[in-house]
C-alpha cells in the first residue's frame, strides 16, 4: 500500500498574517543561543574558534558522576519510565531536604521542597507565580534572562545596572529606594554572566531590608516583597568567596525568599533536568499547580538516579572536587593570560575568578583602531575577537546591559586546556594592532 506524500505549502506568512498572539510577536529570543548557532556553523565549516559562548558542559571534558550515570540507567531498567508526581518523586525531596541541613544548614520541611525539570521553569514560575501584570520585578543587569521572564509575566521591569566596582552585585543602599514599590528582587550568586559572588554582609543586609519592608507592608495590608535568590552555581566557589542563604543570615526572611538550584552545574548533568526549589509551603503548593499544567516535571529516573547520588555525600564530594579544580585551571588559565596581556599594555581587563564556570573579560575597544577596523559597540568587539582570534564570547548586552563598555562573559565547560592555550598567541596579536589617534596606543 502506497502514501502519497504531500508537501504543505507556507506561502510568505509573517507573524502578524499568522495570527500570533501580541506576547509572541514580542517575545525576544536567546542572544546567547543565538550567538552559539553562529560558532557551531563556523565550526562545522572547520573554522578554529576558542568558543567560549555557551554556560555548558562538555561531557568530553566533563562528564557527569559515574553514580548518576548508573543510577539512571538502573531506575530505568527498573521500570521508572513513566510519570512522576508533577512536585517530584517523594525520595528525591527528602533527599533535597537532608542534602540542605547538611550542606547549608538550612533545616527545610518537605512540604517547602518543589522539583522540576530544571532551575529554569522554576524561575520562570516564580515570576508568573507572584507578579501581576504591571508588578515591579527589580533585579540587577546584568543577569540571566531576567529581562525576558518579566515581559512574558507581564511584569514592569526595574533593571538596576550594577558595576564591576561592587562586583556586579547590588548593595543593600542602592536597593533600598525601590524596595517599596517592588514585588519582586532576584539575586543569582554565584553570578551568571560574571561569576563573582555577593558579598555575605551585603547580602545580610539585603535580606534585613525585606524583612523590614515586609513588616511595613502587614501594617497596611499590602503584599509581600520575595526575594529570590538563584543559587545553580553555589558549590562552585573559588579562592576566599563564600556562599552564604539569605535565610542562614537572617532567618526571619525565610517566609519571603525562594531558593533555587539544579544538578545542571554542580554535578555537569545540564541535559539531565532536575531542578528545585525550597520556599513558603503556601507558595510552593500554587507553584506546582502552575507547573503541573505546564507538564515541566523532570524525568523520573533521573529524579530516583539523583536523590540516591544525594544520599551519599561522600560521593558527591569525590565527584566535584577534580571537577571544580579543572573547572578553576581554565578560569586560571584564561585570567593568567589576560593579565599579561594588560601588563603589557594591551586594552584588556578581567576580575579574578570566583565562582561558577565563567570570567568577567572587558576589552577596552570601542573607539580603538584594530588593524583596518574601529568597533564602536560591544557587537561589533564581538565579532573583531571571533574574526581576527577566532576567540567566541558573549557581551554583557546579552544579559540584559544596555552600555557599549566592552564587558563579556567567557564560558569555559565546555573548552579544553589546549584550545585556550592555542587562542591566547591569536588574540595577542590582534590586540597588539589597537591604538587610539594621538598616542598610537590603547591602554
Amino acid at each position: 500500500m502506497s502514501t502519497r506524500v504531500v508537501t504543505p505549502e507556507f506561502g510568505t506568512l509573517d507573524a502578524t498574517d499568522v495570527g500570533l498572539s501580541g506576547l509572541a510577536r514580542g517575545v525576544i529570543g536567546s542572544e546567547i543561543l543565538r550567538i552559539a548557532a553562529e560558532i557551531r556553523a563556523l565550526k562545522a565549516r572547520g573554522v578554529e574558534v576558542c568558543n567560549l559562548t555557551v554556560g555548558d558542559f562538555d561531557p568530553a571534558h566533563f562528564p557527569i558522576p559515574t553514580e548518576l550515570l548508573e543510577g539512571t540507567k538502573r531506575a530505568l531498567a527498573d521500570g521508572h519510565t513513566n510519570y512522576p508526581p508533577s512536585d517530584g518523586v517523594l525520595p528525591l525531596r527528602e533527599a533535597l531536604v537532608r542534602h540542605y541541613e547538611q550542606e547549608l544548614g538550612l533545616r527545610y520541611p518537605l512540604d517547602a521542597v518543589l522539583v522540576a525539570g530544571g532551575a529554569r521553569p522554576l524561575l520562570y514560575a516564580t515570576y508568573r507565580a507572584l507578579l501581576d501584570p504591571g508588578d515591579v520585578a527589580v533585579y540587577p543587569v546584568p543577569s540571566w534572562n531576567n529581562n525576558h521572564y518579566a515581559y512574558l509575566a507581564g511584569a514592569t521591569p526595574l533593571p538596576l545596572p550594577v558595576q564591576a566596582s561592587t562586583n556586579f552585585f547590588p548593595t543593600a543602599a542602592s536597593l533600598q529606594p525601590h524596595l517599596a514599590t517592588a514585588r519582586t528582587v532576584l539575586l543569582n550568586s554565584p553570578l551568571n554572566p560574571t561569576g563573582t559572588v555577593i558579598d555575605p554582609g551585603e547580602l545580610g543586609r539585603i535580606a534585613a531590608l525585606i524583612v523590614e519592608e515586609n513588616r511595613r507592608r502587614a501594617q497596611v495590608g499590602a503584599r509581600p516583597v520575595f526575594l529570590i535568590f538563584d543559587q545553580v552555581y553555589w558549590s562552585l566557589t573559588f579562592g576566599d568567596a563564600a556562599h552564604a542563604t539569605p535565610v542562614s543570615l537572617v532567618p526571619e526572611v525565610a517566609p519571603y525568599t525562594i531558593l533555587l538550584d539544579a544538578i545542571s552545574k554542580s554535578l555537569c548533568a545540564t541535559g539531565m533536568r532536575v531542578g528545585w526549589g525550597f520556599m513558603p509551603p503556601a507558595l510552593r503548593r500554587r507553584m506546582a499547580d502552575i507547573l503541573g499544567h505546564v507538564g515541566a516535571w523532570a524525568p523520573k529516573a533521573e529524579q530516583m538516579a539523583t536523590a540516591a547520588l544525594l544520599g551519599r555525600p561522600d560521593a558527591v564530594r569525590a565527584f566535584q572536587v577534580p571537577m571544580k579544580a579543572r573547572v578553576r585551571e581554565r578560569l586560571d588559565a584564561l585570567f593568567d593570560g589576560f593579565m599579561a596581556m594588560k601588563r603589557d599594555g594591551a586594552p584588556v581587563d578581567a576580575i579574578a575568578p570566583q565562582g561558577a564556570i565563567y570570567l568577567s573579560v572587558r576589552f577596552d575597544l570601542v573607539g580603538a583602531t584594530v588593524g583596518e577596523r574601529r568597533p564602536r559597540s560591544n557587537e561589533e568587539i564581538r565579532q573583531l575577537l571571533l574574526e581576527g582570534a577566532g576567540l567566541a564570547v558573549v557581551p554583557f548586552q546579552a544579559f540584559g546591559s544596555t552600555e557599549d563598555t566592552g564587558w563579556f562573559r567567557l564560558s569555559v565547560g565546555a573548552v579544553s586546556l589546549e584550545e585556550i592555550a592555542a587562542m591566547m598567541p591569536r588574540l595577542r596579536v590582534l590586540l597588539a594592532t589597537a591604538s587610539r589617534a594621538g598616542d598610537g596606543r590603547v591602554g
